[in-house]
């Protein structure tokens, strides 16, 4: 999974697909909306299909995800990435995802489709949660916990139903960021941790950086 953060060659066979929930989670600045932006090219590329990126108004505008070294995504590549409301089943004019109520109407309508994507991405998850609408909607001493699992269980619900009905034909995977403290500047480690098929444990990790404005990835390792 660690190897999908990355660019490859093409021509390589595509690592193993991921079809339930990811969450890339660190700290401010350490890269998470540039993996998650190489994620969405290389899914978009391989698979021929669009896939969702919701994030905060003007986020990609002011703060520019890197791409990995030397890559250049074709116009038509990019062009399937779909940025915010202009995927979203408003069925209205394109607009910005403004908070989690908007990401649950997406979710709950995503049946209503007539083409999956490949895969959705929500950028900084917890943002779209304020603690005061939260507190407004619910009435409870952890609203924001509430309100972000609810969500969290149609999601889960909406990319099962995705699945099954996509079957041979593809799969369509969720990532969520989200920020957790710590530094900020360095080299970083992607970890992925799963179950492997004798029970056991195992993790496969990624060191990479972003000091040089583009993404660099170090090593990988089991």
């Amino acid at each position: 999974m660690v190897e999908r953060f990355f660019s490859y060659a093409p021509t390589a066979t595509p690592p193993h697909e991921d079809t339930g929930i990811t969450l890339v989670s660190g700290p401010s600045c350490c890269g998470k909306t540039s993996l998650l932006f190489q994620f969405a090219a290389n899914r978009a590329a391989e698979s021929g299909r669009d896939v969702v990126f919701i994030c905060s108004k003007g986020r990609l505008e002011t703060n520019p995800p890197f791409l990995s070294q030397g890559v250049e995504p074709s116009m038509g590549v990019l062009q399937r990435i779909k940025i915010n409301g202009k995927y979203m089943l408003t069925f209205s004019s394109p607009r910005y995802v403004e908070d989690g109520e908007e990401i649950r109407k997406y979710f709950a309508a995503f049946h209503l489709l007539d083409d999956f994507p490949a895969a959705v991405i929500v950028d900084d998850f917890a943002d779209f949660f304020s603690e005061r609408t939260c507190q407004q909607r619910y009435g409870n001493s952890r609203a924001q916990d509430l309100g972000m699992v609810r969500i969290l269980a149609l999601c889960h619900d909406a990319i099962a139903h995705a699945n099954t009905k996509l079957g041979s034909l593809g799969s369509c995977s969720l990532l969520l960021s989200d920020v957790h403290q710590g530094d900020g500047t360095g080299s970083y480690i992607l970890e992925k941790i799963g179950s492997a098929e004798s029970g056991t444990r195992e993790a496969r990790t990624a060191k990479y950086s972003i000091a040089l404005q583009y993404l660099v990835l170090e090593e990988i390792s089991c």
